[in-house]
C-alpha cells in the first residue's frame, strides 16, 4: 500500500468500480475539486490494483475527495478497494471517524465487505436515470398520456411565443451565460453561484465530455442553459438555470425537450439527472439509482 498526494499517479487510469459514474471518480474532476475546495489532509491510497482518493477534513472525518453537494457519485478505482480501504483505516488512530457518501451499490458492497462490522451502510440519496430509446418519438410514446400532453403543450407554447427553440452556438463565454442565468434565480439557488463556485464551473466546463447547451428562441436571447457531461453512452445533467422573466414559457422543460432529442440523436442510451428527487424526473420516466453512505469509526 502506498499513500501519497500525487495527482499524476498512473493509478487514476484504473476504471471506476461502479460503472456509469461520469467524471466524478476521475483525476480531472477530483483534482479540480481539491484545488478549489480542498482543506485538511489529502491521501491518495493505492496498491497497483485499486486507488482511493481520500481526505481527512478539518473536523477529522475521513471521506472521499469531493463534497456530496457538488459530487454526485463516488467510486473507488480498480478492484480490491474494500481490503485496501480496510488496511488504510487500520493504520489510523483508534476512534477516527469515516464517512463515505454517494456510493452506488457496486461501490458500497465492495467497501462494506472490506470494513466488516466497523461500518454501517445507509441509503441516503438517489440519482435518477432514464433508459433512452433509439428514437425521440418512441421516448414521447413511452410517457404517460398526461405527461406527453404537458411536454408537447409547453414546447408548443414556447414556439408560439418565442419561435422555434434553438441552441446558441459559438458563444465566446458560455459559462458566463450559464452563471448569469443561475444568479437570476431567487433564494438558495441564486445564492449558490458564488465567485468561488463560478471558478469551479469554469474549470468543469473544460473537462473531457463537458458540454454547455444554451437555449434561445428566434430572437437569439438566452433564456435557459444546462451544463452536463457526455461520457460513453450516457449523458449526465449536472446543473441548469433559466431566466425568471421567461418562466411562462417553461424554458426548463424546453431545455429537457431539446436535450432528449439531441442525446437520442447522438445514440446516447442513458440520460442521468444525477442527484435530486424532484417529481418531474419521475414523471418523465426516470428510475432511481440508490446511493449509499458508509460510516463508522476505527
Amino acid at each position: 500500500m502506498r499513500i501519497h498526494q500525487e495527482w499524476t499517479t498512473g493509478g487514476f487510469e484504473l476504471p471506476p468500480l461502479a460503472p456509469a459514474t461520469s467524471v466524478f471518480p476521475t483525476r480531472g474532476y477530483l483534482e479540480l475539486w481539491w484545488r478549489h475546495f480542498g482543506s485538511g489532509d489529502l491521501s491518495v491510497v493505492e496498491d497497483g490494483n485499486a486507488l482511493l482518493a481520500l481526505w481527512r477534513s478539518p473536523d477529522g472525518v475521513v471521506g472521499f475527495v469531493g463534497d456530496e453537494d457538488l459530487t454526485d457519485y463516488h467510486s473507488p478505482l480498480g478492484s480490491g478497494a474494500g481490503s485496501l480501504l480496510g488496511n488504510y483505516l487500520a493504520g489510523l488512530p483508534a476512534g477516527t471517524r469515516f464517512r463515505f457518501d454517494s456510493l452506488p451499490l457496486e461501490a458500497v458492497e465492495e467497501l462494506a465487505a472490506g470494513l466488516g462490522t466497523r461500518a454501517v451502510t445507509t441509503r441516503h440519496e438517489a440519482a435518477f436515470r432514464i433508459a433512452l430509446p433509439a428514437h425521440f418519438d418512441d421516448f414521447l410514446a413511452g410517457l404517460s398520456k398526461k405527461e406527453r400532453h404537458e411536454l408537447r403543450r409547453k414546447h408548443r407554447r414556447f414556439v408560439e411565443a418565442a419561435g422555434d427553440p434553438q441552441w446558441l452556438e459559438g458563444q465566446p463565454d458560455p459559462v458566463g451565460i450559464f452563471v448569469g442565468l443561475h444568479r437570476m434565480a431567487e433564494g438558495k439557488k441564486g445564492r449558490f453561484m458564488t465567485a468561488e463556485r463560478e471558478a469551479f464551473f469554469r474549470d468543469l466546463a473544460a473537462l473531457p465530455g463537458a458540454r454547455i447547451d444554451i437555449l434561445a428562441g428566434e430572437a437569439g436571447a438566452p433564456v435557459a442553459a444546462a451544463i452536463g457531461f457526455q461520457n460513453g453512452d450516457a449523458y449526465y445533467l449536472y446543473n441548469s438555470a433559466y431566466d425568471p422573466a421567461a418562466a411562462a414559457l417553461s424554458p426548463g422543460m424546453v431545455v429537457l425537450w431539446m436535450l432528449f432529442g439531441a442525446t437520442i440523436a447522438a445514440g446516447i442510451t442513458i440520460f442521468d439527472f444525477l442527484k435530486g428527487d424532484e417529481a418531474y424526473k419521475l414523471r418523465l420516466g426516470a428510475e432511481a439509482r440508490p446511493l449509499y453512505v458508509l460510516e463508522g469509526s476505527t
